[in-house]
């Protein structure tokens, strides 16, 4: 199997010295180089083998942590922006507390999650493109990409606009209703700001150029809080202010993100301006981003239901305000996985396109080996301040003991989703997106919830009954992803991509011309 991949990969590399390849951005010199001597090593079976593995670990984990860390602190700061809207809100009394979280987490986590989802599409091309060398397409897939979301924004904006009936309907009382669908009218323009951010740092990721949203990110945090205190507090909008600033917020990082791509060298190959050909292919692109909304929103919408069920508890007041605890714990440091998540897509979209199957397998054992140690490590902490935890959010001895009682089942589930999200990652980065749709179904909805109300209600055990249950679809749908990957023929992945990038690319000659 060996020889054969060494075979396979000199092959891919006399077709290059015969293909003529496009202008290589200059502005990742050393990430390129440090990839190719990534492959090397790994190829050189001269070498021992602990010294293999000690050489190619080092070169991986500095190409890993200058993508994961950024994406990391992007993603916790995006996050800190909604926390404080919804802080502001609080401070406006319980309703506006209530109605802005309710928002959040019920109209708002829906958009996020489909756009989310739907961008990763141009992750997987933009990625797989990249390592190709095709800089060309990136700026073209970016466009096809805003082009698809934005028109998805529109039925979304029609469900922002029914807020108050949809959720009356849910059976909340009007007064929260009215109060929480105010708050979603001011983030209608946010819907079309993911629209376009999701797009942009896809774009930027895949070519490892993360830190600059990182920075954009964090100056925009804190004029977003600037800008609440003055809307909310000084000019009294309430609410409505709230919301419109977080929106706001988001449009000021897309703006900052654009011109950035605009004036930056590191993009000079990669945007070469508003291009026809992104009204070309839609159709096939609409197909990819709907299977990677899918894939996301079942994920997102998980451990969404295992609150709503926790509603229905004979004691739902004790079992949401422990379960709520632990969710926003649970969502904080699920950031990190997140980072991670968008590191493994890039790491391994790049090196299949690249034509560099070893790397991708290196990459994708690397990326779950460093993230599970750091969901151990937090799962370690979140059980050594089990009993106190809760008192960073609110008082009273008996959510304590709630919360504590539940932080076994917070550990298990920060350790799985150490593991989870990047698998995830690697399937985006590989374009299985379909297929992990299909698990989700399968894993989370046919297994996890089912098995969850046996366990809360048919036997009693409550809040921790529901969770156990889920924890057991998230298990399922975990080791069916590793036996997925630990099975996967990288040199096929290495040939799909190829044969990806041509379809997408719209050419009819191979970027890699592979001699069988």
């Amino acid at each position: 199997m060996e020889n054969s991949q060494e075979d396979f990969h000199q092959t891919l590399l006399n077709s290059k010295q015969h293909t003529p390849q496009p202008s290589v951005n200059n502005s990742l010199p050393m990430a390129c180089e440090a990839s190719n001597e990534l492959e090397n090593v790994l190829s050189d079976t001269e070498l021992p083998y602990f010294k293999r593995l000690r050489k190619a670990s080092w070169i991986e984990l500095k190409l890993l942590f200058r993508l994961a860390a950024p994406a990391v602190m992007v993603y916790l700061i995006n996050n800190s922006m909604s926390l404080s809207t919804r802080i502001f809100a609080g401070q406006l009394g319980n309703l506006e507390l209530a109605a802005a979280s309710l928002g959040n987490q019920g109209i708002q986590l829906f958009a996020y999650g489909l756009m989310l989802g739907m961008g990763s599409a141009v992750e997987t091309l933009c990625g797989q493109a990249y390592g190709a060398q095709r800089h060309d397409m990136l700026g073209v897939y970016l466009q096809r990409s805003t082009i698809v979301l934005t028109l998805t924004g529109l039925p979304v904006t029609i469900i922002y606009v029914l807020s108050k009936p949809i959720l009356l309907l849910l059976g909340e009382s009007k007064s929260m209703a009215s109060a929480a669908a105010i708050f979603v009218y001011g983030l209608i323009p946010q819907i079309f700001a993911y629209a376009i951010n999701f797009p942009i740092q896809k774009f930027l990721q895949a070519q490892s150029i993360v830190a600059p949203s990182a920075y954009i990110s964090l100056a925009t945090l804190f004029l977003h809080i600037f800008l609440s205190w003055i809307v909310v507090y000084k000019i009294g909008l309430g609410l409505l202010g709230a919301s419109l600033v977080l929106s706001l917020s988001w449009w000021i990082i897309v703006a900052a993100q654009f011109v950035y791509i605009l004036f930056s060298d590191k993009c000079k190959t990669t945007w070469t301006g508003f291009r026809l050909e992104a009204f070309s292919g839609l159709w096939e692109f609409v197909k990819l981003s709907a299977a990677s909304a899918v894939m996301l929103c079942l994920e997102t919408w998980y451990f969404q239901i295992l609150v709503l069920i926790s509603g229905l508890l004979p004691n739902p007041q004790l079992a949401l305000d422990s379960l709520s605890v632990c969710m926003a714990i649970n969502g904080l440091l699920f950031m990190v996985s997140v980072g991670f998540n968008a590191a493994a897509s890039v790491r391994v979209g790049n090196e299949l396109g690249a034509g560099k199957p070893k790397s991708a397998a290196f990459a994708v054992s690397t990326v779950n080996f460093i993230s599970f140690i750091i969901a151990v490590v937090e799962a370690i902490i979140v059980l050594s301040v089990r009993h106190v935890i809760s008192y960073a959010f609110t008082g009273g001895e008996t959510v304590a003991n709630a919360v504590s009682d539940l932080c076994p089942f917070l550990a298990v589930t920060l350790i799985l989703n150490g593991v989870q999200p990047v698998l995830s990652g690697v399937a985006v980065g590989c374009g299985w997106q379909a297929f992990v749709a299909y698990v989700n179904v399968g894993c989370y909805y046919g297994v996890g919830i089912p098995l969850g109300c046996l366990l809360g209600f048919k036997y009693n055990l409550g809040a921790k009954g529901i969770w156990s249950g889920m924890i057991g679809g998230t298990m399922m749908q975990t080791i069916i992803l590793l036996w997925s990957t630990f099975r996967t023929d990288w040199n096929k992945e290495v040939e799909k991509a190829r044969k990806r990038l041509d379809t997408w690319n719209g050419t009819k000659e191979p970027l890699l011309k592979i001699k069988g």
